[in-house]
């Protein structure tokens, strides 16, 4: 089942979608004339793993963690589907990167990776958008519109061996399976919850395939997760 939330004059709206409507609590709500789609969730912090492929670590010469590396974005970097991303003024190399993320569904910490898909909500796509140029600063990727989430959580999905791609312009620029990852999103998950405790609507985003690369003012950037969907965005002008 695929859950969405709607932007609508009369507030935000949330339920099941199926091609291109909203079923609420209080209605039926069409994608585009009756408002926007919203991140699917609302969460207290974005975990985001890094270097988790190892074509990724070969193309940007780091070595092999021993452990996971994540970092976290804020809640008020989330932008939706067909939503435009911010070219911020302080950057000139804005770099998108396809990732899936799960959404966690209940107060938790201390997971095994078999306890996970009980905590999970489900699962949605993150474009980490980052300021290649600011590295060492905060705002790099913690900006207003650096974390493109959705376009809505599909609850019915094994993440492990899944295709995925992203077309920026047209132009076919990542291509990878989760299965290629360094971490399973299992035990990513797991070894976070040591760290961290989780609430309802949080985001844990599994790190980005080879090839995250420049975008400019009008790219079209979509990635897409079988199984999933597609994730839409356009650069806004700067």
């Amino acid at each position: 089942m695929r859950l969405a939330r709607l932007a609508t004059p009369e507030g935000p709206v949330a339920g099941r979608y199926e091609d291109g409507v909203v079923y609420a609590d209080d209605g039926r709500y069409e994608v585009g004339r009756d408002g926007h789609l919203l991140p699917p969730c609302e969460p207290s912090a974005l975990y985001c793993v890094g270097r988790n492929y190892a074509a990724t670590l070969e193309q940007m010469e780091y070595e092999r963690p021993e452990e996971p590396d994540f970092f976290i974005k804020p809640p008020t970097a989330l932008v939706g589907h067909d939503r435009p991303i911010p070219y911020p003024d302080f950057t000139d190399e804005l770099t998108y990167a396809g990732e899936l993320a799960a959404v966690i569904d209940e107060r938790c910490r201390d997971l095994e990776p078999e306890d996970v898909p009980e905590v999970v909500r489900g699962y949605t796509i993150l474009n980490d958008v980052d300021a290649l140029d600011q590295v060492g600063r905060t705002a790099r990727k913690a900006f207003d519109g650096a974390a493109p989430l959705g376009p809505w959580l599909e609850t019915d999905l094994d993440p492990r061996g899944i295709e995925m791609w992203t077309d920026v312009a047209g132009e076919r620029r990542q291509e990878a399976n989760t299965d290629l990852m360094l971490f399973g999103p299992y035990e990513l998950i797991a070894h976070l919850s040591r760290r961290f405790t989780f609430r309802p609507g949080d985001v844990i985003a599994f790190g980005s395939p080879e090839n995250p690369g420049l975008i400019e003012p009008g790219d079209d950037v979509e990635v897409t997760y079988e199984g999933v969907g597609t994730l839409r965005n356009a650069v806004a002008d700067r």
